[in-house]
C-alpha cells in the first residue's frame, strides 16, 4: 500500500506556512538561518512525495543534492547574474550568499525527511 498523497500535502502546506512565519517574523541568528534551512528541504520533499508517493527511493538524496546546486548557485551569485537581483522575490527563493554550515542544514533536513518518509511507508504497509 502507498503512502497517502494527502498526509504529503498536509506536511507540506505546514511546513510552507511555518517557513513563510520564519522568513516574516523571526529575526534571530538560529532559527532563521539553520531552521529554515533544515525545514525547506523536508519541505521540497513533500512536495515531490505528492506527486509520487511511492517512487523515487532515493529522493532524500535527490532533494540534497538539489539543495547543495542551489547553494553552489549562490556562490556564483546567481540571482544577479541571471538579471534577477533587483526583484526580492527571487533574492529570497534562491539566494545571494553562500555557507557551509547550510549545506550541513540540508543534510539534516534530508536525513530527517529519510527518516520520517521511511516511517510514513512503514506505518501504511503494517496495516
Amino acid at each position: 500500500m502507498k503512502p497517502s498523497r494527502l498526509w504529503y500535502a498536509l506536511a507540506f502546506s505546514v511546513l510552507l506556512i511555518t517557513e513563510i512565519l520564519i522568513a516574516l517574523y523571526v529575526r534571530d541568528a538560529f532559527i532563521r538561518p539553520y531552521g529554515g534551512d533544515i525545514l525547506v528541504t523536508i519541505l521540497i520533499g513533500c512536495l515531490i512525495r505528492i506527486a509520487f508517493p511511492n517512487k523515487l527511493r532515493l529522493l532524500p538524496l535527490w532533494v540534497f543534492l538539489f539543495s547543495v546546486a542551489v547553494e553552489t548557485a549562490q556562490y556564483f551569485d546567481i540571482v544577479t547574474w541571471l538579471g534577477l537581483g533587483d526583484i526580492a522575490f527571487f533574492r529570497i527563493l534562491i539566494g545571494t550568499s553562500f555557507a557551509w554550515l547550510d549545506i550541513v542544514c540540508y543534510g539534516i533536513g534530508c536525513l530527517l525527511f529519510w527518516g520520517l518518509d521511511a516511517l510514513l511507508h512503514r506505518s501504511i504497509d503494517t496495516k
